[in-house]
């Protein structure tokens, strides 16, 4: 697909094994146009545990994390998306971000995005020394780890990526884009 023939970019979403916030992550992917979704196998599962039905918009893509070389992550390199979400982002995958590791479907999304010079906005669940989190039999506090924190600290200082800690900080960054993609279209 050559970038000439992309008629309209779309969003891509990865979602990674968290289930931090991950109904809501949800109900913001619902409201997006021209989205595809990327699916760990980690995700298939949060989806299964959380029992949460990928009720999306017409014309959502769905992409599982079933090739050992990611296919699906070819649309970075021909312009097809103009903004990559990763969320919720489990700590794995910021470390494997940071690392430069990118061995499933979100880690190798978010690798392309970079590599492509595609805006990403993640969602980190680790962002505080105690937090709250929706385990699939209700709120549980956690407490993340040193390393933890220090990676999602280090995932800020990536080019073109956007780290956001909270719910609203996401649907924030995600309405920027869709002012930003009205612009431009204009």
């Amino acid at each position: 697909m050559a970038r000439d023939k992309v008629k309209k970019p779309r969003f891509g979403w990865a979602l990674t094994g968290s289930g931090h916030y991950f109904k809501e992550c949800l109900a913001v992917m619902q409201r997006l146009p021209d989205l595809d979704v990327f699916v760990s196998k980690a995700a298939a599962e949060v989806i299964r545990m959380y029992k949460q039905d990928l009720a999306l918009p017409d014309g959502t893509r769905i992409f599982k994390d079933t090739t050992a070389s990611a296919v699906p992550v070819g649309g970075f390199y021909y312009g097809v998306y103009h903004t990559l979400v990763v969320a919720p982002a489990t700590s794995n995958t910021v470390a494997k971000a940071v690392a430069g590791i990118s061995d499933n479907l979100a880690t190798n999304v978010f690798a392309q995005a970079g590599k492509c010079r595609v805006p990403a906005i993640v969602f980190a669940c680790d962002t505080a020394p105690e937090m709250d989190t929706e385990a699939p039999k209700g709120m549980v506090k956690v407490y993340p780890r040193r390393i933890d924190l220090e990676n999602t600290e280090r995932l800020r200082s990536f080019d073109d990526t956007t780290v956001v800690e909270s719910l609203g900080d996401l649907e924030a960054a995600v309405e920027a884009r869709l002012r930003w993609l009205k612009s431009s279209c204009s």
